[in-house]
């Protein structure tokens, strides 16, 4: 028998899921101009993987008897390029942490299965926040990367 306290972090996890696929995939379409040609692949290929972590969420929580959610986080979809790419990482901040508690939990229960899952997702949700900052560092800082010096 899974705890509540499981299934709810299933559920925050699918809530969540959801949001940033809708929130990607109009990110995608809005995009505009030549930085918006670079990166609507990533936001198009980023909600896709998006969905696919929903669904797989969604497909645990009811082999656990849970219910899982129809309803998204807030979604962010207006904006600059850069405010998309900053919202886009704090997004995946909230989604990391929130899957190591999970992860915690899954751990703390001996839900072996639950935990793995749990943890092959966050590993791509840090790929997601790793490529987004790369892009935003690209954006803000066109020439210079971190650690690095100008030749003057």
């Amino acid at each position: 028998m899974v705890s509540q306290k499981l299934l709810d972090f299933l559920n925050k996890g699918i809530a969540r899921e959801l949001q940033v696929s809708i929130q990607y995939m109009w990110q995608h379409i809005q995009v505009t101009g030549t930085e918006g040609a670079i990166v609507e692949d990533v936001f198009r290929k980023t909600a896709i993987a998006e969905m696919k972590h929903a669904e797989r969420l969604a497909e645990r929580l009811d082999y656990l008897n849970g219910v899982a959610t129809t309803k998204p986080d807030p979604i962010f979809v207006r904006g600059s390029l850069i405010e998309m790419l900053k919202q886009n990482e704090q997004d995946e901040e909230k989604a990391i942490n929130l899957y190591k508690q999970a992860i915690q939990a899954a751990a703390e229960e001996g839900d072996y299965t639950t935990r793995r899952l749990l943890e092959e997702i966050l590993a791509e949700e840090e790929t997601h926040i790793n490529t987004f900052g790369k892009l935003l560092v690209g954006m803000t800082e066109p020439f210079t990367q971190p650690g690095t010096s100008q030749i003057e």
